[in-house]
């Protein structure tokens, strides 16, 4: 090796320094395409449901029941408010306001309508509509222990 000239570079770092770059690159790319796909995925839930909301007069109690009856998780946003996921869809639970009857009606799916029914009533609450024919199946309707109506449907 003569003083000022490059120093020999193995045949291996230049392939190394290729791969290197190759990932870089695919790695680039592969973010950038999860980033339009994010923009294409909420431009296709556009107008869609996506959070419900509910009053709670005891957000501990009401969030406790809807663990022990459907295993929702939660996540905590101090003592006045929780939000859930069930899997499907997503909501809270506030402190703010209180239920009102003849509102919409949210209506989730058991594979047990009997088994949930029980649950239910277990947890603290209120059947308000026995289980009755529904089209597709039956529902039942309850209330849950802030006073907010629901009905439970399944095929069988």
């Amino acid at each position: 090796m003569t003083l000022g000239a490059a120093p020999a570079v193995a045949p291996w770092m230049k392939t190394m320094r290729t791969v290197w770059i190759a990932v870089v690159l695919l790695v680039t790319a592969s973010a950038f395409a999860q980033q339009e796909q994010k923009t294409v995925d909420n431009k296709a839930n556009n107008g869609r449901i996506d959070y419900i909301e509910f009053p709670a007069t005891d957000v501990a109690k009401t969030k406790a029941f809807y663990e022990r009856v459907f295993g929702w998780k939660f996540t905590d946003y101090g003592p006045d408010y929780t939000s859930f996921e069930d899997g499907r869809i997503a909501g809270g639970f506030t402190k703010e306001g209180k239920a009102v009857r003849g509102g919409p009606l949210v209506v989730l799916y058991a594979s047990d309508l009997a088994a949930t029914e029980k649950k239910v009533r277990d947890a603290g609450g209120a059947i308000t509509k026995d289980a009755f024919p529904f089209p597709g199946g039956r529902r039942f309707h309850f209330t849950d222990p802030s006073g907010n109506e629901l009905a439970v449907w399944s095929e069988k």
